[in-house]
């Protein structure tokens, strides 16, 4: 698959059409499961890790969820190593944010957990407190 019709597939706009951001957001937050969300969460970023990440470890016959989980380390790898770019200093909090990000989605299916009742405001604030919960354990181990 393309990117252009893997965006166009999750966003339901096409890449860099008119209204690309807010399809994403309003898709990602209102997802109803944490592995929905990251399935419309920056479809870009998305695509290249599922193909050059996540794909390539499935076929060396890892897990699922060992490779859903290594991808996300990658992820949050890259982001350190962008920041690190950017301040010029050791910068260590994307790393373990995104690995306790990947730990959510892996409960979540673990436990079948669904905020698929509830309206949309719900599943987004449920969806923001994931992330936001995911965050501060990750500072609560930089400050280790």
């Amino acid at each position: 698959m393309t990117l252009r019709a893997y965006v166009l597939r999750r966003n339901g706009v096409p890449l860099g059409g008119r209204g690309a951001l807010q399809a994403m957001l309003s898709r990602a937050l209102g997802a109803p499961t944490f592995a929905t969300f990251w399935q419309y969460w920056n479809p870009i970023w998305g695509y290249y890790l599922a193909r050059f990440v996540y794909q390539p470890l499935r076929r060396l016959r890892m897990g699922a969820s060992m490779a859903l989980l290594i991808t996300f380390t990658v992820s949050g790898a890259l982001h350190d190593a962008a920041a690190m770019l950017v301040t010029r200093e050791p910068v260590f909090l994307c790393t373990p944010w995104f690995v306790f990000l990947g730990l959510g989605v892996l409960f979540g299916k673990s436990m079948h957990w669904s905020t698929s009742g509830y309206v949309w405001g719900v599943r987004a604030l449920v969806n923001v407190a994931y992330v936001a919960m995911c965050l501060v354990l990750a500072l609560m181990i930089s400050r280790i």
